[in-house]
């Protein structure tokens, strides 16, 4: 199977927040760093409420029989960089698979332990320290209950790293964790099901299920992938075309976040290469844009699906409703509507009766006034309705001309 799609996906997991904009260690938003699947090890997490060491996913899947599963476990580990003017904490990414046949899903399932190795790096007055990590993931799943076979699966992250000594600030814990910690879970023989929209028969079983620090999606066409995600998403997550490159910060919008780094001084700069190698790829990639691809910075509206009647044969886009050439035959100037047995169009003066369905107070001032009739238009669903322009307003002209008008159903008009 190929996964590169979710890896795709999980990166931006792994990487949320790293490191924020400006991208220098001075930046006071990046003084206080990893917030998202943070899993401690035991003997802090015991002492702070707000820590855990164990993250748990569980969802529901259909199988043929004899399902089998694994589970990918991605995190990173902390690097202390000392030596080169101050302390930044740097990554390595660590991946752990586990997997589990139909028969060592049953019972206790499959608890899989690992360790990572600590160590030390020098290079030119600088060094990298990273401690060692150790801890396990369990797999297992029961039946549901029914004519059908359909699984409850639960995977379980623990950290099970020991401490000398209990820190007593997050920073020195952070070493010891398994920061941005996500699961990618796959399935053969089976189907996972939506966790937000399951089928009827399946609601009580997935009501049921225990999700702490992570949310498992469906992550892959065929649903044979999950994604277990600190941070929540959708069902079916994509990662926007127009996207470059990582900014470090998906609920932001790039083309904002690259043109203010555009306009970093070159003194803020320099600072931030020095802060990260990421941060300096991320600069040099900014830097190198060309104008077709800052344009396409500025995004595109994607319909969810095409509009009655704007089907398109395979292969061909289909026109969103949006788009101006989706319906040729509309025309705002000379389009109408026809009200108490009369066609009103642009240029038709009616009078404002606004109906029951406002809950503007303004409205009570437009009562009874005249209006001229600028423009029949219809929204998404076809329903026409009018621009209109009040006939004796002062600016009258003026408003036309920025194109400022006032909104009314046709029931909300009277002819004259």
């Amino acid at each position: 199977m190929n996964l590169d799609p979710v890896r795709n996906i999980a990166d931006t997991i792994l990487y949320e927040g790293y490191i924020l904009y400006p991208y220098r260690a001075s930046a006071q938003k990046n003084r206080s760093r990893w917030q998202f699947g943070v899993v401690m090890a035991p003997g802090y997490a015991a002492a702070e409420e707000s820590e855990t060491s164990v993250t748990r996913a569980e969802c529901v899947l259909e199988h043929a029989g004899r399902p089998t599963v694994r589970v990918l476990l991605r995190f990173l580990q902390v690097q202390r960089r000392t030596g080169d003017g101050g302390v930044w904490d740097e990554a390595v990414e660590r991946e752990v698979e586990v997997a589990a046949d139909a028969a060592a899903l049953g019972g206790d399932g499959v608890t899989h332990e690992f360790t990572v190795e600590g160590g030390e790096d020098r290079e030119e007055g600088v060094v990298r320290r990273r401690e060692p990590l150790a801890g396990a993931v369990t797999v297992r799943a029961a039946e549901v209950p029914g004519p059908w076979r359909a699984l409850k699966l639960h995977v379980m992250v623990e950290n099970r790293t020991g401490l000398g000594t209990v820190p007593g600030r997050r920073e020195d814990a952070l070493p010891s964790a398994l920061v941005a910690a996500h699961t990618i879970i796959t399935v053969d023989g089976g189907k996972f099901l939506s966790m937000t929209d399951p089928p009827e028969w399946a609601q009580p079983a997935v009501t049921g299920c225990r999700n702490e620090g992570g949310w498992p999606v469906l992550a892959d066409p065929g649903d044979r992938v999950v994604l277990s995600s600190p941070i929540i998403l959708y069902d079916h997550p994509e990662l926007a075309e127009e996207s470059p490159g990582e900014l470090y910060d998906g609920t932001e919008i790039d083309e904002i976040l690259t043109l203010r780094t555009l306009a970093l001084s070159d003194g803020e700069k320099a600072e931030a290469r020095a802060t990260d190698p990421r941060a300096a790829a991320l600069l040099d990639r900014v830097e190198s844009m060309d104008p077709q691809a800052m344009a396409r910075l500025h995004g595109t509206i994607r319909s969810p699906r095409p509009a009655a009647g704007q089907e398109k044969p395979p292969g061909e886009r289909p026109v969103p409703w949006w788009d101006p050439d989706a319906d040729a035959a509309v025309s705002p100037d000379t389009d109408s509507v026809a009200i108490g047995g009369r066609p009103i169009a642009r240029g038709s003066l009616v009078r404002l009766r606004p109906g029951a369905r406002r809950a503007d107070a303004q409205d009570m001032f437009l009562a009874g006034r005249l209006a001229e009739v600028q423009a029949v238009l219809h929204d998404v669903e076809d329903h026409p309705y009018l621009a209109v322009s009040l006939a004796d307003q002062p600016d009258q002209d003026l408003q036309i001309a920025h194109g400022r008008f006032l909104y009314f159903m046709p029931d909300e008009v009277e002819p004259q």
